[in-house]
């Protein structure tokens, strides 16, 4: 029999492809003999390394012609494409020798959801539907976690930022939209009578809102480490930390993947897209916040910079004092 030699495609971005490691994990231990490629942009490379069910990585060059030559020297039997977009399409445009299955993305529904509010999605996480388009492999989902893999170089030592492991919240300020980011005021409501110290992670743009919150809570240790590490490193950080507090985004999925309770705040997004976190088995460590029964929302699938309608209520309306409550689970 020929060996199998599968192609696994998801472009972008953090949160996406840390979902298909579940899908890739049941990929390798269902098909142990397979040879498993992994295609995705360069910019992911960092956090591949994470990810130890892959044998060989592939990027996505700035001609696409080279990418599709490369792919199409490789003789893959099978290609499962779970980005599904014109991109990926013209990667595989032309290709007959392997089987390509393509991840349903079903726009159409989350069309009727965001522009309608007529719910049509079936009720399954997005992990789920990664792993129908592995079917034509027969892989099943066994419905287990998976681990995100953290090299020794990148581990953040607690030690140096005067921290004892699980004695501390994670509080995740990034998002790529500012419509998926729970608002400073908010947030310095929320933290105002937590006693334990609190890490404060997000890129170069949270930088001032981290420092705003030092400033207003400058009698509490507040470790500001916005704009300071990498991926992995804020990955360390969350997995040894008591609790994470996060927005919609992608370190929520890596979080979901340690053994660490997560408060997630939820703004123009719905859970009901499929994104919420993942860990099976253990869903009661998981609390989710959104403000329910407003009629703009969910206002897209992925989110705005401003509220189209002003108010930003679906952040603004937030149970402050049931989201603090669920920091100390």
């Amino acid at each position: 029999m020929m060996k199998q030699k599968i192609l696994i495609i998801r472009l972008s971005s953090i949160g996406d492809i840390v979902l298909t490691f579940h899908a890739l994990r049941c990929l390798r231990e269902q098909l142990p003999h397979a040879e498993i490629h992994f295609l995705t942009k360069p910019v992911y490379k960092e956090m591949m390394i994470s990810c130890h069910n892959i044998d060989h990585l592939i990027l996505l060059e700035a001609d696409i012609k080279n990418t599709r030559k490369a792919i199409k020297a490789q003789n893959f039997t099978h290609i499962i494409d779970l980005h599904n977009n014109l991109r990926t399409r013209r990667l595989t445009f032309g290709l007959t020798k392997p089987i390509i299955k393509r991840f349903r993305k079903l726009n159409l529904k989350k069309w009727l959801l965001t522009s309608f509010k007529v719910d049509k999605l079936p009720q399954k996480h997005i992990v789920d539907r990664y792993i129908d388009a592995l079917s034509v492999l027969g892989v099943i989902n066994d419905h287990k976690n998976t681990s995100f893999q953290i090299p020794s170089a990148e581990e953040i030592s607690l030690e140096s930022l005067d921290l004892l492991p699980k004695e501390y919240l994670t509080v995740v300020l990034g998002a790529q939209f500012r419509t998926k980011k729970f608002p400073t005021h908010l947030l310095l409501k929320t933290l105002l009578s937590y006693s334990r110290p609190v890490v404060l992670l997000g890129g170069t743009d949270e930088k001032e809102a981290a420092k705003e919150i030092q400033e207003a809570l400058s009698s509490q240790k507040i470790i500001n480490l916005c704009g300071t590490l990498s991926l992995l490193g804020s990955a360390s950080v969350i997995k040894q930390s008591g609790s994470v507090l996060t927005n919609d985004t992608g370190l929520m999925h890596i979080a979901a993947m340690f053994d660490v309770p997560i408060v997630s705040v939820w703004g123009n997004t719905v859970p009901s897209l499929g994104m919420y976190p993942y860990r099976p088995g253990k869903e009661n460590s998981v609390k989710i916040h959104e403000v329910l029964g407003l009629n703009c929302r969910p206002c897209s699938k992925i989110g705005h910079q401003e509220c189209p309608k002003g108010h930003f209520n679906c952040m603004e309306k937030q149970d402050i004092a049931a989201i603090a409550k669920d920091l100390n689970f």
